[in-house]
C-alpha cells in the first residue's frame, strides 16, 4: 500500500509560500488618519531614540547600573534609527512597525537584569521599564490597526473598471439599436397613456 501512495504525500510538509500578513508590506493599506499619525510620530521617537542611545549609550547604561550593556544599547541604537527611517518611508509601515515590537521585547529582556543582584540603581531600571512597556503597548496597538486596515482596490482593477461601459457593444454599434423596439400591445400602464404611449412608439 505504501508503493501506491503518491510520490507528493512523501517527505516533509511544504513551506508557506508567503509571510504572515501583519509581516508584509502592501502599499493597497488605507489605515484611519489616526493610525497612520500615530506610525508617523513612533517613527520620528524612533530617530529620537536612535540618536540619543548612539550618542549616550554609555551614560545611559551606567545610569541603569549596567555599564556593561552600553555596547548593546549602541547596536539597538543603530536599529532604533533603522526602524525610524523605514516607517517613515515607506508607504506602507505595517512591518517595521511589527519590528519595532520585536526590539521592545529585546529591551525588556536587556534591561530586567539590572533589578537582579545589588544594583544601586534599581529604581532607573524601574522607571525604564515602565516606560519600554507603556511604548510596548502603543506599538502593539498601532502593529494591530495597520494590519486590520482595508485594502484599496489596486491600480489594475480601477483601470479596467474605467474602461467598462455596460454595454456588450461598443457605443457606436450600440447606437439606434432599439429604433425598431415594438411595446407589447398589453403593455401594463395606466388606460389613459397607452394610446399616447402606442402612438409615439
Amino acid at each position: 500500500m505504501s508503493d501506491a501512495m503518491p510520490q507528493r504525500d512523501r517527505g516533509h510538509a511544504p513551506m508557506p509560500s508567503s509571510l504572515p500578513s501583519y509581516l508584509t508590506s502592501d502599499p493597497r493599506r488605507r489605515p484611519d488618519p489616526a493610525t497612520r499619525e500615530l506610525a508617523r510620530g513612533l517613527g520620528w521617537f524612533s530617530i529620537g531614540l536612535g540618536l540619543t542611545e548612539v550618542a549616550f549609550g554609555g551614560a545611559i547604561a551606567r545610569w541603569l547600573g549596567m555599564p556593561r550593556a552600553a555596547p548593546v544599547i549602541h547596536a539597538y541604537g543603530v536599529r532604533e534609527l533603522i526602524q525610524g527611517a523605514g516607517i517613515l518611508g515607506s508607504s506602507d509601515p505595517t512591518p517595521w512597525i511589527s519590528a519595532r515590537v520585536a526590539g521592545d521585547a529585546l529591551d525588556i529582556a536587556t534591561v530586567l537584569p539590572g533589578l537582579e543582584g545589588h544594583n544601586p540603581h534599581k529604581d532607573n531600571v524601574l522607571i525604564t521599564l515602565v516606560a519600554l512597556i507603556g511604548v510596548t503597548a502603543i506599538d502593539v496597538v498601532c502593529a494591530q490597526n495597520l494590519s486590520g486596515a482595508p485594502l484599496s482596490p489596486s491600480r489594475k482593477v480601477r483601470q479596467d473598471y474605467r474602461r467598462r461601459s455596460g454595454f456588450r457593444r461598443p457605443a457606436k454599434a450600440m447606437r439606434g439599436a432599439a429604433r425598431d423596439f415594438e411595446l407589447p400591445p398589453d403593455i401594463i400602464g395606466p388606460e389613459a397613456m397607452r394610446p399616447w404611449t402606442l402612438t409615439n412608439a
